[in-house]
């Protein structure tokens, strides 16, 4: 399906500063940054770009030598960090002087990132935040400046088996989620009716956004509590502990590798996950479809799940800071961005016409989604409401193990 995100806009501009008298980190501070169409010099540099294996590297190779054809100056060189290894990292390498000049990072990081002063803010942030999409620009402020550029966006969704079950049959309600799976198990020995990473905050949180509830407030920056032992938190999570009558397995059994295994594999009927499981599942031969979430009990909109905002940022380290900006606002073009939905299938981070009969599941889902918080607090949260999700799923009081949860994440 095609789909326009609401417009085409590309990104990368003339800008045609000099740099005769300051320092490439000054003029990247101020916003400068040489010509998209041309290099403003003849000096040789090399940018080194961290990022993962599996896909965004080879958007990383291909954008750059894309790039050096316009900037023939200017060369990039691909290295292996992975997204959840890039920050923890870069406090170590970029101080050391061995650092990369761009990073990938994901959005949640930012707080940390930038009270460590290891990145650089937007070079031209209201452009920027023109030209993409709004969720992706308020997951990259922080306390009022942005930083970094989104090269794609995420959201999960519940996949469906068609051969399992039929499309007017995909539940609208939990409820309805779990009538649906008592009955099939009931007839199916040996497949699921449904299944998800049980003990993964980032899908888990789901539960915990009843009644507008939402992780550190409604801003996301509220360090006073957590909001994830509210008393619509405690309801949400209650009803979480209650699918184990559906999906009777340890939570230990229930990883995102277990079950996403088990939905390419044709033996689960629903599963909740991403775009990037979108081509493992084809290439299985699984004949699927992309749903928004089942919504909570009481409510009627689906359930509010994390948004994610996958960023290149720019190293405070780095001998070049203006190149790596122009090459990081390079990857928000059109042509890029397509290019990176070919290779890895992520979500474009800004309004462009992308080609996926399953998108459409996803921006419906996207529509109810909220950015993850990116304040340091995040560092505590991915183990503690991991841990704190698989213990109620094994059968822990609810209300007890939120309680713990909340005095270890605000301390």
């Amino acid at each position: 399906m095609k789909r326009n995100l609401i417009s085409t806009f590309a990104v990368v501009s003339a800008f045609a500063l000099a740099f005769a008298s300051c320092s490439k980190k000054e003029s990247a501070a101020s916003g400068g940054s040489p010509a998209s169409g041309g290099s403003a010099s003849s000096e040789k540099i090399k940018l080194t770009v961290w990022e993962s294996l599996q896909g965004p590297d080879e958007f990383i190779k291909k954008a750059g030598e894309a790039y050096t054809k316009l900037h023939p100056n200017v060369t990039v060189e691909f290295v292996n960090v992975e997204l959840g290894d890039a920050s923890g990292q870069i406090a170590l390498d970029g101080p050391a002087g061995v650092g990369p000049d761009l990073f990938a990072a994901p959005h949640d990081k930012l707080g940390e990132l930038v009270t460590g002063g290891h990145v650089m803010a937007t070079v031209d942030a209201d452009n920027v935040k023109k030209s993409v999409l709004g969720a992706c620009s308020q997951a990259l402020t922080y306390n009022g400046t942005m930083y970094g550029y989104p090269v794609s966006a995420e959201t999960y969704a519940l996949f469906y088996n068609k051969a399992l079950i039929k499309e007017n049959e995909v539940p609208k309600t939990w409820e309805d989620l779990a009538s649906w799976v008592k009955n099939f198990n009931s007839t199916n020995k040996g497949k699921y009716g449904f299944v998800m990473d049980v003990g993964n905050g980032y899908y888990t949180i789901i539960f915990t956004t009843e009644k507008g509830n939402r992780l550190f407030g409604l801003t996301g920056n509220d360090t006073s509590k957590s909001y994830l032992n509210t008393p619509a938190a405690v309801d949400g999570m209650k009803f979480f502990q209650s699918l184990r009558k559906v999906l009777d397995v340890s939570a230990d059994d229930l990883t995102t590798a277990t079950c996403d295994a088990a939905f390419q594999s044709g033996n689960a009927a629903m599963h909740i996950t991403g775009l990037w499981n979108v081509r493992p599942f084809e290439d299985a031969g699984i004949d699927f479809g992309v749903a928004p979430l089942p919504s909570l009990p009481g409510e009627s909109a689906p359930s509010a799940s994390f948004s994610g905002t996958r960023s290149m940022q720019v190293s405070a380290y780095s001998e070049h800071p203006a190149e790596a900006a122009d090459f990081a606002k390079f990857l928000l073009t059109p042509e890029m961005q397509q290019l990176r939905f070919d290779l890895t299938g992520a979500m474009p981070a800004i309004d462009t016409t992308v080609s996926s009969k399953y998108m459409s599941g996803f921006l419906k889902q996207l529509d109810y989604a909220f950015p993850m918080p990116s304040i340091p607090e995040m560092g505590a949260f991915w183990d503690t409401m991991g841990n704190t999700s698989k213990n109620i799923w094994n059968g822990a009081d609810v209300k007890a193990e939120l309680d713990a949860c909340e005095a270890a994440i605000i301390k």
